[in-house]
């Protein structure tokens, strides 16, 4: 699906809104300012997506969307391996950065995903009146590119081509970087925009 600049723009402010929120509750979690910033939204060639999402290790708290279309596709905390050590140390009262992950760790990433994508989710529903629930997480601990590429195979449409817009916050006092990205399928992403720019005409 082709968006022109004007559903671009509106597909933005919706992330806009949902990253403001999952912002501030981030930012509640640490008791630290977290900024946030939403990137213009890109198409990825399936092909391409190694390549734009990098080789690093990271995890990954993986939600299908579900509610009104089911199987609507999926919204993503995204948080490099790194940062992801620096937000448990965090949240754990550690400081060890050479550690391995253990299941703590995983259980604090898992619930950070589940509470700062509920918090995107529900900025949207309240802005469009457009429920979308998230299913219980599955997180991955993996080379980015090949979780996400595990993801698009399991989306329905057969599609050459993603649309990926991605939320990042940021965290500088704990130099914690993540992302929260959505990947919606093709019937999400037309009521997505239909929804968005009806409230832009003021209907």
């Amino acid at each position: 699906m082709k968006l022109s600049t004007v559903q671009s723009d509106a597909i933005q402010e919706l992330g806009n809104i949902g990253a403001a929120h999952a912002a501030t509750t981030l930012s509640q979690m640490l008791g630290s300012t977290v900024e946030m910033s939403v990137p213009a939204i890109k198409a990825i060639d399936i092909a391409e997506l190694g390549s734009y999402m990098g080789e690093e290790s990271a995890a990954m708290v993986a939600f299908e969307l579900q509610g009104e279309i089911p199987h609507g596709g999926f919204v993503i905390f995204y948080i490099s391996k790194e940062s992801a050590i620096r937000l448990t140390n965090t949240m754990l009262g550690m400081t060890d950065m050479d550690r391995a992950m253990n299941e703590m760790d995983e259980s604090a990433l898992i619930e950070v995903g589940n509470i700062m994508v509920s918090a995107f989710l529900d900025a949207t529903a309240e802005l469009l009146g457009f429920i979308m629930l998230p299913s219980p997480p599955a997180l991955s601990l993996d080379m980015a590119h090949a979780a996400m590429a595990s993801l698009v195979a399991q989306m329905g449409d057969d599609v050459d081509e993603v649309l990926l817009f991605s939320t990042e916050l940021v965290c500088e006092e704990h130099k914690i970087d993540s992302d929260i990205i959505m990947l919606p399928e093709t019937a999400t992403l037309k009521r997505i925009v239909e929804l968005m720019e009806n409230m832009m005409k003021g209907i």
